[in-house]
């Protein structure tokens, strides 16, 4: 009887599983073992970090946003706090990119801001 030997469809599964790994170093884009491990790590933190883009973007944002609203001399909680009083909606992303490119009109959304903001806290 003849040696069994691997069929299409494995040989069609190593392939694609080598073929994922082309581009990692040493072993891991050789050995299909290796490959295999590496490969589905390389997935888990794909999977992972396709998430946690959000959270670094939505961050830089802030972080953002809290340096203009500094410089002009009002809180970054309390001035989003009042934007919703104003009525202005507008996300965080908007706000940052319009608080670097057209920094007079976000002077003006903060001034039109300022008259929403609690009284006892008005003198920032």
């Amino acid at each position: 009887m003849p040696r069994a030997r691997m069929g299409a469809a494995s040989h069609r599964r190593k392939r694609r599983t080598l073929n994922d790994a082309k581009g990692y170093r040493s072993a891991r884009s050789k050995c299909f073992r290796l490959a295999k491990e590496a490969v589905i790590r390389a997935g888990v933190y794909a999977f992972r970090d396709r998430r946690r883009r959000k959270r670094d973007f939505r961050s830089l944002w802030i972080t953002r946003l809290t340096a203009a609203c500094e410089a002009r001399g009002i809180k970054y909680s309390r001035f989003i706090r009042a934007m919703q009083g104003a009525g202005i909606e507008l996300n965080r992303k908007m706000l940052s990119e319009i608080a670097i490119h057209a920094p007079a009109d976000f002077d003006a959304i903060v001034e039109a801001v300022r008259k929403h903001l609690p009284k006892d806290r008005a003198v920032a």
